[in-house]
C-alpha cells in the first residue's frame, strides 16, 4: 500500500488565554490519499476548522500550541517545520479556500492583481505572462467572458463568482492538497451545486487530494470518498461514506444524519386578519455615469411585487442572490426608500417619514442572517435585548426591563441567568436566539426573517424552525421569511413566493409550489435542491 499524501497523527491543539488553557483538538488522526477527498463534519465548535488551520500552521501562535502529534505531508512534519519551510508548502503544495470569500478577498484590489500576486510570488510570472495564466484561470473555473473581469473588484462579482475566483487563486500553482472550509455554506442551491460539481470536476482532471469541512451531510455524500465526524475535539467514528451514511455505529452520526428540519406549520384559521398587504412595490437604484453623473438606467431590484401576510402566517421568498429577496424586505420594513402601497394593520406606511412610522416599529420587527454580525459585542446580552424597549416604552423602569428580558429569553429557550453575558460567549445558534428574544421582546405583529438559519449547523436549524413556529402559533405572528434553503422553506411555509431578478416568477400555497412546480425557474431551483438532499437520503418535495 502506497503512503497517504498526508498524516494527521494524534493531533491536539490547545489555546491559552488568561491563565487558562482549553483542548480545542484531542487526539485526532486521519489521513488522505493521493486524489482522494476526505470530509471532516461535526457542529461549530468540533474542532473542523481547528484541525485544518493546523495543517498550514494558520493558528494564533503561540497562543495556540500542540500537546500532541505530528502531521506528515511528503515525509515532512509540518508541525515541526519552521516559517520558511512553511512558506514553500502554503500556497504552492497545499492550498486553502474559506468559507467567505468577501472576507478572503482583498477589496482593494482587482482580481487580476490578487491572483497575479500569487503567480509572481511562487511562480514569478509577470506582466503578460501573469496575465494570460490568470486569464486561463479565471477560464478554468468557470468564470465566464473572464477578460472582462481582470479588473472587477470582489464587490463588483456575485457570491458564487467570488467563490470562483478564491477556487482559481488556490489553484493556481497546482497543490496535491486543496483544503476546503465550508466553501458552499453562504452559497444559494444552485450555485452550491456549480462549485461542487466544479470541484469534483478541477480534482480528477488535476488529480489533487481534497480535505472537505462542512455541517451539510448532503454535500458530503455528494463530494468525499471517505468521512470522520467530529464531536467536541474528537473524531468518534470514520469511515467510507457509503458506510457511515447507511450503518452509522456512533449516537451522535446518527442524530447528525437525522437533524434537518421537518413537520410543517401550523394551519392558517381561515378568518385570519390581514396583517399586511404591499404592492406593488418597486425599488430601483439609479445607474449613473459621465462627468455629470447622469442617470443612464436603474437596476431594477424589486419590480413590481405584491404580497400579503395574514396572522399566523408565514410567507416564504426564495430565490437566488440578486433576485431581490432582501430588498423586498427591507421595503416592506420601511428602511428603505419604495414607491407603491404598503398597509400594515390597516394603515398607509409607506408615505410616512422615518419619525412617523417609528412608534410602528415595536409591531414591524426584524432578525437578520449574521447572529455573529448583528449583536454588538459591545453590549451584554440584557441590553441588546432591551434596546427596542428603551426607544419604544421609556417610562419602563429598569426592573420592568428586565422582567421583559427575562421573559424574552426563556420564550426562545435561553437561560435569563445568562444576560449579563456578551455575546462572544453564546454559540451561533445561541447568538440567533438573542437576535429572535430582541425581536420578540417588543411583542410585535409582523416579523422579517431574513435567512435566519443559513449560517447555522443543521441541528440548530432543526432547533430554530421548531422555535420560530412554536412563537408564531403562540403570538399569532406574521412572518416574512426570506432563505435560499428550500428544506427550510418547506418546514416554516404557508405560502411561497419565487423571485427572478426583481419579478415574481411564481407564488401558491407551499405544498402546491414544493410539489407541482409550474415554472422552469422554480423547477430548477428544487432539481438542485433535490439533487443535494437526495445524497442525504431526504428530499425537499416529500
Amino acid at each position: 500500500m502506497t503512503a497517504p499524501l498526508l498524516s494527521v497523527e494524534d493531533l491536539s491543539v490547545a489555546f491559552r488565554q488568561g491563565g487558562q488553557e482549553t483542548l480545542a483538538v484531542d487526539r485526532v488522526s486521519f489521513s488522505i490519499a493521493k486524489g482522494e477527498t476526505l470530509a471532516l463534519v461535526g457542529e461549530s465548535g468540533s474542532g473542523k476548522s481547528v484541525s485544518a488551520l493546523s495543517i498550514l500552521k494558520l493558528l494564533n501562535y503561540p497562543a495556540a500550541h500542540h500537546p500532541s502529534g505530528k502531521i506528515l505531508f511528503g515525509g515532512q512534519d509540518l508541525i515541526a517545520a519552521d516559517e520558511d519551510a512553511m512558506r514553500k508548502v502554503r500556497g504552492n503544495d497545499i492550498t486553502m479556500v474559506f468559507q467567505e470569500p468577501m472576507t478572503s478577498l482583498n477589496p482593494l484590489h482587482t482580481i487580476e492583481r490578487q491572483i497575479g500576486e500569487i503567480l509572481e510570488l511562487h511562480k514569478g510570472l509577470r506582466g503578460e505572462k501573469a496575465r494570460a495564466r490568470t486569464l486561463e484561470l479565471l477560464e478554468l473555473v468557470g468564470i465566464r467572458d473572464a477578460a472582462s473581469r481582470l479588473d472587477a473588484y470582489p464587490h463588483q462579482l456575485s457570491g458564487g463568482q467570488r467563490q470562483r475566483v478564491m477556487i482559481a487563486m488556490a489553484l493556481a500553482n497546482e497543490p496535491e492538497l486543496l483544503v476546503a472550509d465550508e466553501p458552499t455554506t453562504a452559497l444559494d442551491v444552485t450555485v452550491q451545486a456549480q462549485i461542487l460539481k466544479l470541484l469534483k470536476e478541477l480534482q480528477g482532471r488535476l488529480g489533487m487530494a481534497m480535505l472537505f469541512i462542512t455541517h451539510d451531510l448532503g454535500i458530503v455524500r455528494r463530494i468525499a470518498d471517505r468521512v470522520c465526524v467530529m464531536l467536541k475535539g474528537k473524531i468518534v467514528e470514520q469511515g467510507p461514506v457509503g458506510e457511515i451514511f447507511s450503518n452509522p455505529q456512533h449516537d451522535y452520526t446518527k442524530r447528525l444524519l437525522a437533524a434537518e428540519p421537518k413537520g410543517r406549520p401550523a394551519p392558517v384559521p381561515a378568518d385570519a386578519a390581514t396583517l399586511l398587504e404591499a404592492g406593488p412595490v418597486k425599488v430601483w437604484f439609479p445607474i449613473k455615469s459621465g462627468l455629470m453623473r447622469r442617470v443612464t438606467g436603474h437596476v431594477k431590484a424589486v419590480d413590481g411585487i405584491s404580497v400579503k401576510v395574514r396572522e399566523g402566517e408565514t410567507l416564504g421568498v426564495v430565490g437566488e442572490s440578486g433576485s431581490g429577496k432582501t430588498t423586498l424586505g427591507l421595503a416592506i420594513l420601511r428602511l428603505i426608500s419604495s414607491e407603491g402601497p404598503i398597509v400594515f394593520l390597516g394603515d398607509r406606511i409607506d408615505g410616512l417619514s422615518s419619525k412617523q412610522v417609528r412608534p410602528k416599529r415595536k409591531d414591524l420587527q426584524v432578525v437578520f442572517q449574521d447572529p455573529y454580525g448583528s449583536l454588538s459585542p459591545r453590549m451584554s446580552v440584557a441590553e441588546i435585548v432591551a434596546e427596542g424597549l428603551a426607544i419604544q416604552q421609556p417610562n419602563l423602569t429598569y426592573q420592568q426591563r428586565r422582567e421583559i428580558v427575562a421573559q424574552a429569553l426563556v420564550d426562545v429557550g435561553l437561560d435569563p441567568a445568562a444576560m449579563d453575558r456578551y455575546p462572544h460567549e453564546f454559540s451561533g445558534g445561541q447568538r440567533q436566539r438573542i437576535a429572535i428574544a430582541r425581536a420578540m421582546a417588543l411583542d410585535p405583529k409582523f416579523v422579517v426573517l431574513d435567512e435566519p438559519t443559513s449560517a447555522l449547523d443543521m441541528s440548530v436549524q432543526a432547533q430554530i424552525v421548531e422555535l420560530l413556529r412554536g412563537l408564531q402559533s403562540k403570538r399569532k405572528l406574521g412572518y416574512l421569511f426570506i432563505s435560499h434553503d428550500l428544506k427550510v422553506v418547506r418546514a416554516l411555509s404557508h405560502r411561497v413566493v419565487v423571485m427572478q431578478n426583481g419579478k415574481v416568477v411564481e407564488e401558491g400555497p407551499a405544498e402546491a409550489i414544493f410539489a407541482q412546480p409550474r415554472e422552469a425557474y422554480t423547477q430548477a431551483l428544487l432539481a438542485a435542491a433535490l439533487n443535494l438532499d437526495t445524497a442525504n437520503g431526504s428530499a425537499v418535495r416529500d
